[in-house]
Formats: structure tokens, sequence, C-alpha cells
């Protein structure tokens, strides 16, 4: 693998946009430190209208050159892991972070003491117009807001509460050991995290057996402790949404997003309602693997081939453009801009974190992290985190930055349906039937993982805080039992389980993420839907989902979905989708069957 140095300038991001070099940054953040200690001169003094606009300007101000300094340290950290510098550039800005935080924590709790007649009239006057949705905000979540005191002592508590999560890092990443697993050969192989997916997709049926065995069964070997510490997360979430007024975690999650407690009723419904859809598809793996019977390990291998095909990173750009042709002329620009103004970092490097994201601040272009290797899979990657760069680049564009943020329900979507429209793209492009066969076997893939998967995870977490908020206890015993339930009923009768299956369940670090894991179900239908509507070809479909793009969240996620075309709260957006699906799983078995 190169070094840094040995990957050419073009094809790394350009984080002068942030600070100009090391220097820059322990200027500003000097500056920084010397200035915050003003926000607390604002305390107890919200009341009057022109001290309440100076701290909140001052607030944001402050956020904005905080978001600046986040990305310039972080970044250079995550192209160079060893850098000594840069890892102390991060741990200097989270200590003054923290002390913003704790120096700021009186602003929420002072406006919402204000009356709604004073919250009403500040939302109509026009100097604080920026700040509509700050002050709907606070109307909204006034009984949600403690005291200063007990914010105080709330924060306090943060400090040696909810390390449970991090408990689970660490053992996890750095305590277990997997040792060796065996090929059908009896090759050895070791075993980690980074080689477990790879060996679950291999074509060897033994590897993928004894790689599932290992990890899973790793972890039940230490199942007492997960289930203390992942019992004692539940119970944290649970305790402190009760004392926030909210009658439980799921309706804390659902409510501070603004989301919709009926969507996510109806995701779990029609996601069961429709089950039948992954089954088929495994009865098809069934057939094209030529096995008497699927088993729970065979459910990650696929059945085809990834065309042979090598992309340069070029060729890969000209390819997602072509396929985003249909967004119009001034997103494919957009994509033009990210590669010559080098948004992105295209290849691996020594010390390189893996995998891909994007990332963004107000006031700055975006950022793609990738490590491109040439093949299909890395074009649908760069495609996926472009969708992302394209909308924080909008929404930071049209919105001031008090409205520009768009929260995790919707954070997917636009990555999600530049895969969709790529996807649409090879498959009417294609040139022979193996081809189509991937592209299809890669949607279901998709839909299985991202679909049924994440919504039996969310159906364990619901169990899981429901029963503790029952008084139930949370045991080794029954978290095992429950996830065997769900695997039961989503994988049907047909897939043969093991018993390191049960165990599953412990290794999953979304979990620690309270009620995560739904939005990439929601995340998916809706992009599906979005997609297929642009393809229709109906007017202002496209000028709609610009609009979406462009909104951050000066509505709730739900209404601005609305109103791009995707109501969640509507079982026909479901039934949709899932039709669609059907045809790909018809499609499919023409093609191996």
């Amino acid at each position: 693998m190169k070094n840094r140095a040995e990957i050419e300038e073009k094809y790394k991001w350009d984080l002068s946009k942030f600070c100009k070099n090391d220097a820059d940054f322990y200027k500003r953040l000097k500056k920084l430190s010397s200035s915050i200690s003003i926000i607390s001169s604002f305390e107890g003094k919200l009341a009057n209208d022109d001290t309440l606009f100076e701290c909140l300007e001052k607030s944001y101000a402050f956020s904005k050159e905080f978001g600046f300094l986040t990305l310039y340290s972080e970044l250079t950290k995550k192209v160079d892991n060893a850098d000594t510098s840069a890892n102390e550039m991060c741990e200097k800005l989270s200590i003054l972070q923290t002390k913003f935080s704790t120096l700021s924590a009186y602003i929420d709790v002072e406006m919402a003491e204000f009356s709604d007649e004073k919250l009403k009239n500040l939302q109509k006057n026009a100097r604080f117009k920026n700040y509509k949705r700050v002050f709907e905000s606070v109307r909204r979540d006034k009984k949600h807001i403690l005291s200063k005191k007990e914010e105080l002592l709330i924060s306090k508590l943060g400090d040696f509460l909810g390390g449970f999560s991090e408990n689970f890092d660490k053992f996890a990443d750095v305590d277990l050991d997997f040792g060796e697993i065996e090929d059908a050969n009896g090759k050895k192989y070791p075993l980690n995290h980074s080689n477990f997916s790879l060996y679950v997709e291999s074509a060897d049926r033994v590897l993928r057996k004894n790689a599932y065995k290992g990890v899973n069964g790793k972890f039940g070997e230490f199942i007492n402790f997960i289930a203390s510490n992942y019992a004692s997360e539940v119970k944290e979430a649970c305790v402190f949404s009760k004392i926030r007024n909210y009658k439980s975690a799921l309706a804390r999650e659902i409510y501070e997003e603004e989301a919709s407690e009926k969507a996510y009723s109806l995701l779990l419904k029609k996601v069961r309602d429709n089950v039948k859809i992954l089954q088929d598809f495994y009865e098809i793996k069934r057939k094209a693997l030529g096995l008497k019977r699927v088993a729970i390990y065979d459910t990650f291998a696929p059945i085809s081939t990834m065309p042979k095909k090598e992309f340069s990173f070029e060729e890969a750009i000209l390819l997602i453009k072509k396929a985003l042709a249909v967004l119009g002329d001034d997103y494919v620009s957009l994509i033009d801009r990210a590669v010559t103004e080098r948004w992105i970092d295209v290849y691996p490097n020594k010390n390189k974190d893996s995998g891909a994201f994007s990332w963004g601040c107000y006031g700055a272009t975006p950022v793609v992290l990738c490590n491109f290797e040439g093949n299909l899979s890395s074009v649908f990657t760069l495609a996926h985190e472009l969708g992302h760069a394209m909308h924080t680049y909008l929404s930071n564009s049209h919105q001031p930055i008090q409205t520009a943020g768009y929260v995790i329900f919707v954070a997917e979507v636009a990555s999600i349906t530049n895969e969709m429209l790529l996807l649409d793209y090879l498959l009417k492009n294609c040139e022979t039937n193996e081809e189509k066969k991937y592209y299809l076997d890669y949607f279901l893939t998709e839909v299985r993982s991202t679909i049924f998967r994440q919504t039996m995870f969310s159906e364990f977490e619901e169990w899981s805080h429901k029963t503790f908020e029952k008084g139930e206890a949370l045991t080794r015993e029954s978290l095992c039992k429950k996830y065997k339930e769900l695997n039961d009923f989503y994988h049907g009768e047909k897939v043969e389980e093991i018993d390191e299956m049960q165990f599953e369940w412990a290794r999953i670090p979304h979990f620690y993420s309270h009620f995560y894991v739904y939005k990439y179900a929601t995340g998916m239908i809706s992009a599906i839907s979005i997609a297929r509507n642009i393809l229709s070809g109906e007017k202002g479909t496209v000028e709609r989902y610009k609009k979406f793009l462009s909104s951050g969240c000066i509505k709730s996620p739900i209404k601005l979905l609305k109103a791009c075309g995707c109501d969640l709260e509507s079982e026909t957006i479901y039934d949709d989708v899932f039709d669609y699906c059907k045809e790909y799983v018809k499609n499919m078995d023409k093609l191996f069957c």
C-alpha cells in the first residue's frame, strides 16, 4: 500500500478550505478559546430580546468555527491515523468543545422558561427570522427541558454514565481474538472483523460456516458480560427518557427527530407482511448454490459474479454522471466541482481510515473519503457518498446555519437514491445475462440487509427497551431467545439455523445507538420510491427532489419527504416498494432457475 506522500495531489482532498495549515488551526483555536467565555456573560439575561439575539448569534458563530476546526483536525487524522500531531489537534479541540457545551447549557433552559406568547412573538419577529425553527423547537420541547440545576446534574452524570458503548467497542475491537478458521481444504485463515464479511461471502461453504460460527461463537463465550453491558445501556435510555417526561425510550428517539410513531409502526407491519420476499430470495439462493437447504451462514453468499470490469477514478465519475444525468445539468456540474475542487480523497494509503464517508460543515464545501479499488463495488460506494455530499452542499447553500443540518432520519435518502439511479442505468445498459444477474442480486441483497435485516434489528431493540420498561429483567437467556425467535420468523422454516446464531445480536454495535437502525430501512424505502418517480419522467419530480435536498431541517423529516412524494405515514409507499421488490425476485428467479 502506498504512503500518503505517494498519492497524486489531485486525488487528495483539499483541507485548506477549513484551515490553511496546522499553524492556522492553532492560531484560530487560541482565538476561539480566549473568546468563548463571553457566552456565559448572557446567562440570566435572555429575557431581553437584544441580549437573546446577541447570545444566539455568538453561539452559532462559535459552532461554525468549531465546524471548520473539527473537520481540519479530524480529516487530517483520518488519512494518517499515525499522525500524532493530528491526534493532538483533535484532543485539544475536544476539550474546548466540552467547555463550550458546559458554558452554553443554560441557553435552552432559559428559553424554555419563556411563555408561549413570547416564543410565538419571537417566531414572528423579522430580526429573528433565521431562528424561527429554534423557537418552534423550544416551544415543542418545553415539557422535556428540566430546570438549570437538574440539567446541570444530568450533564455531570454524563461524565461517568453512558460508557457502555465505549465498553463494547474496546471489548469487541481490541480484546477479542477470533483465532483462525479452516476452509474446505483445511487451509487456515486468520479471522477478524475486517475479513469476516469476505469469508461469509466466500464460494467455499465450509469457510462461510466456520467464519459465522467463529465470530458469533466468540461473542457467545462472553455473553454474560455483553448481556449485562447492553442491559445497562437499555436501562440508561429508559430511565433518562422517563426523567425527561417521555412515555418510552422509543417515543423519545422518534420525538427528538420529529419523526413519526405511525411511520415506525407501519414499517414494522409492512416488512412483516412482505417477509416472503426475503424467503423467496433465499430459495433462489438455495437453487443457485445447488444446496438441499440454505443455512443461516449461506444467506450472505452472493449467487452471481461481479462483472470483470476495472474502472479508473475518472471512468467511475463519468459513469456516475451518466447515471445521474436524469437529475439535471446543475446536479452533474456539482459532481464535476467535487472532482476539480478536490472534495474527494480517492485512494487508500497507509494508515488511512478504511471504508468511506462524507462529512461537511457550514460555510465550506463537503468532503468525501473513499478507498477506491477500481471495481464496481467502489463505483457504487462513490455514488453513495456523493449523494451525501450533494445533500449537504445543497442544504448548506440554500439554508442559514440554523436550519441547514438535516436529521439522521433522512440522511440515507440521497445516497441510496444515487445508488438506485446507477443500478437502473447499469441494468438498462448491461450486455450479458451474467451482468444482469449481478445487478438483480445486488439490489435484493441491499433490500435484505437494509430493509429486512435492519427492521428485524429494530424489533429486537423495541422488545428489549419495552421489557425493561415493563419491569422485567433483561438476561442473557431472554435476549438470546428473543433474537432467535425473530430470526425464525424472518428467515422462515426453510433456512437451517445453528446455535451460534442466537449470539449474533451481541456483536451489533448499532444497538448502542438507540433506534438508529430502522432509519436505514425507511431511508431505502424512500430512496427506491424517489428513484422510481424520477425515472418515470413525471413532471416536477426532479424539482421536488432537489428542493428536498436543499431544505435542511426547515420542516420535520416526515413533512419534507411527503412534499417529495414519499408519505411514510401511508401504506401506499410500502406496498409500491414491496411490489417493485417482488418484480426483482420474479426476474431473478427466471434467470437463475
